[in-house]
């Protein structure tokens, strides 16, 4: 039977995506390629416990949501992370995939909502980015740049540009909490008219970040 080593299984208010502020089961699994230099959630990257997926559906079903959202760390990197997205889906739950671009994802079930987060040269990992999944977009997906710079903002400008992202997907524009000053980067988007959508991160403002919130 398939398994997955977990680091957190949680119930909380989506605080990304188009989906922001729905309550919503997240599954947390543990390890990452990437180091990302503003991650949030390093905790991620080791430990975690081994669950069969049968056991983790049956968790996150005990809250009632009908969205979950299959996160990391890089969910990716676990091979059975498509079969778990496939059953969730199968059941009739509104599945969102996060991932960094750095992995392939053209076998991600077709039916699940995939939120890329295209790396900017800020992160310190914008050579990871796979920009042939691109292709595996869709319009229900999503293509998230996390923006700590001025250099940040105009890379994306042109990745907008170059790959027709508008066209295909919903584009977000997330600050980086502490270095980038939202007003700010919400001026330069209207001042540049992007067809965009800006978000701040709902739960940190909520919660501080705080583990399994």
């Amino acid at each position: 039977m398939s398994s997955l080593r977990i680091t957190e299984i949680f119930y909380s208010l989506q605080g990304e995506s188009n989906t922001v502020g729905l309550p919503t089961v997240f599954i947390r699994l543990t390890g990452c390629p990437l180091r990302c230099v503003y991650c949030d959630t390093a905790y991620a990257f080791t430990g975690g416990k081994k669950m069969e997926i049968e056991e983790i559906i049956a968790q996150a079903e005990q809250y009632g949501s009908r969205y979950i959202t299959v996160t990391g760390g890089e969910p990716l990197a676990q091979r059975s992370c498509l079969e778990l997205m496939t059953k969730l889906l199968d059941k009739g739950y509104f599945v969102s995939l996060e991932t960094s671009g750095a992995i392939d994802v053209s076998a991600v079930d077709c039916r699940a909502v995939k939120v890329m987060d295209l790396k900017t040269p800020g992160s310190g990992e914008v050579s990871k980015n796979i920009y042939e999944n691109i292709e595996y977009l869709t319009s229900k997906d999503q293509v998230k740049f996390v923006i700590g710079s001025d250099e940040d903002y105009e890379w994306s400008k042109a990745v907008l540009r170059e790959f027709n992202l508008p066209a295909r997907c919903e584009i977000l524009f997330s600050p980086v909490m502490g270095q980038q000053d939202p007003t700010g980067l919400a001026e330069k988007i209207l001042h540049d008219r992007l067809p965009v959508r800006f978000q701040i991160q709902l739960h940190k403002i909520l919660w501080d970040n705080a583990q399994g919130k």
